[in-house]
């Protein structure tokens, strides 16, 4: 692998799927701060229509915007597009049930945890890629350090809410792989994302009109603000743009780091405190997201040159019969 193209998987692929989990990651800690008591289904409901929104209009009036919505229209796309938006709004849903279910701890450690071997499964069936060693290893110890981090402890367990929260899990994947089969193609991606966010919002809509009360007064509109354009709009295209240099197996791997980063923000802005087990978990989930997050190849670009034994040369010294030594009577400059 050259520095060029280790360059971009670092900084083109590998930091923007990072920098979307962490948005991703204060979802959990803002709604728990602005405290609005709204019903979490239609908060998501909403999450998801303002951020398909914000992306729509930069569809909209974006550069080469008529160009990429044509292709959204074509055979090998919009299929895609379709998988998307039935996963997004299957893995909203699904997910919202588990918590009310389960909890949301139990609930967040089952969908997490199944997201990035439902990932890299569907995109070795789907689109061909390798699974490597890196990245079994990586996702092992990640998906054991998120079961440790969130510590479901003795929240009540309920087989539904479990299902559901596998369900959610592999939709994850499948978003992930479709997302992926939608950068591969060429399409808009701002178009692709806001259809796909726009469809999983209106499934979800009966919810807000059933439920909505809490986010029109104080500090609601702020965090609607805060999800749908930063946690949604923004996060969702910091991740198709990553995708574009990493494998889909991959950022499911790296999605990880979304309960890392609500962990810490719940200890530096709620004061909550981790056990030692939790902590075992996290150092866990950081071993397994800088694993996956090494380019291959650049391990073994700096690894140290081998030199041959010195007893080699000792034992096979350099034969100086054919060394010629200059004749002194001959040397220097003619006159």
């Amino acid at each position: 692998m050259t520095e060029l193209h280790t360059r971009s998987y670092l900084y083109r692929g590998t930091l923007p799927v990072l920098a979307a989990a962490c948005l991703w990651g204060t979802v959990g800690p803002a709604q728990v701060w602005a405290d609005t008591g709204a019903d979490p289904v239609s908060l998501g409901a909403l999450r998801l229509l303002i951020g398909g929104l914000v992306l729509a209009l930069a569809a909209l009036f974006g550069p080469g915007r008529s160009a990429g919505l044509r292709l959204l229209l074509t055979r090998p796309v919009w299929p895609w597009i379709g998988v998307a938006a039935l996963a997004t709004a299957v893995y909203q849903a699904g997910f919202m049930l588990a918590v009310s279910r389960t909890g949301a701890a139990l609930a967040t450690a089952i969908a997490l945890g199944v997201a990035p071997v439902a990932t890299g499964l569907c995109s070795r069936v789907v689109t061909g890629e390798r699974l490597t060693a890196a990245w079994t290893v990586g996702t092992a110890a990640a998906v054991v350090g998120c079961a440790l981090l969130l510590g479901p402890g003795s929240s009540q367990v309920a087989v539904s809410g479990v299902l559901l929260g596998i369900v959610s899990g592999i939709c994850y994947g499948l978003y992930t792989v479709a997302a992926k089969k939608l950068s591969d193609h060429g399409a808009n991606m701002p178009a692709a994302v806001a259809a796909t966010l726009l469809a999983g919002g209106v499934v979800l809509l009966p919810a807000v009109t059933r439920d909505g009360s809490g986010l029109a007064t104080g500090d609601g509109p702020l965090l609607l603000v805060w999800l749908g354009v930063a946690a949604t709009a923004v996060a969702y295209m910091l991740f198709v743009s990553g995708l574009r240099w990493v494998t889909a197996g991959t950022a499911g791997t790296l999605s990880l780091a979304e309960p890392l980063v609500a962990a810490v923000l719940g200890l530096l802005i709620l004061d909550e405190h981790l056990s030692a087990l939790a902590e075992t978990g996290m150092t866990l989930l950081l071993v397994g997201l800088v694993s996956v997050s090494v380019p291959s190849g650049v391990l073994r670009r700096v690894r140290p040159r081998t030199y041959p034994p010195q007893t080699a040369i000792q034992n096979n010294p350099p034969d100086i019969s054919e060394v010629r030594i200059p004749d002194p009577a001959h040397s220097g400059e003619r006159r």
